[in-house]
């Protein structure tokens, strides 16, 4: 099957098996393989990736089911000029990284926390990034990098949103 996405600002047409989960369309038919393959049951978050805005487990839903669907990868975060995204630098700045296989998907999932529920404190961070799973850095300092890139986030978004107002 043809399915037409539109991944990281770009369009893109992939030929699936109806059967293909939408991680290994990223990851093999578009060659973008920082988003990981961890459990293939929803329960780590690796795979996670932004669709229409929304963080999602990419390995838990069907390519098909998203034709025309807009998808955000960790690829596609920083800005054109390599300006990493606030939380990537966020992530880097507060070390929420070691071995760096569970980042991708945590980054994509802080982004989304910090959108929808902003300002929130450690309790609420740990809470809402239950699905994802890090073997490495016990989550203090992962739990800082979101609380840092949320503040970021903000702070670029204030002066857009206060532009849009006048």
């Amino acid at each position: 099957m043809q399915v037409q996405l539109k991944v990281n600002g770009k369009a893109a047409r992939i030929d699936v098996q109806p059967n293909t989960l939408l991680v290994y369309a990223i990851r093999e038919h578009l060659k973008l393989t920082g988003t990981h393959v961890g459990c293939d049951t929803a329960q780590c978050g690796a795979c996670t990736v932004m669709l229409n805005g929304r963080a999602i487990k990419s390995c838990n839903t069907l390519a098909v089911q998203h034709e025309g669907a807009e998808i955000t990868t960790v690829e596609g975060l920083a800005a054109a000029d390599g300006t990493m995204h606030p939380m990537q630098a966020a992530f880097k700045e507060c070390h929420g990284l070691q071995c760096g296989f569970c980042t991708p998907g945590m980054v994509i999932s802080a982004i989304d926390l910090c959108t929808y529920h902003p300002g929130s404190s450690e309790s609420e961070i740990r809470a809402l990034l239950d699905g994802n799973m890090c073997r490495c850095t016990g989550y203090q300092n992962i739990v800082k990098a979101v609380q840092m890139g949320g503040q970021a986030m903000a702070a670029t978004a204030a002066p857009a949103t206060a532009t849009a107002n006048a």
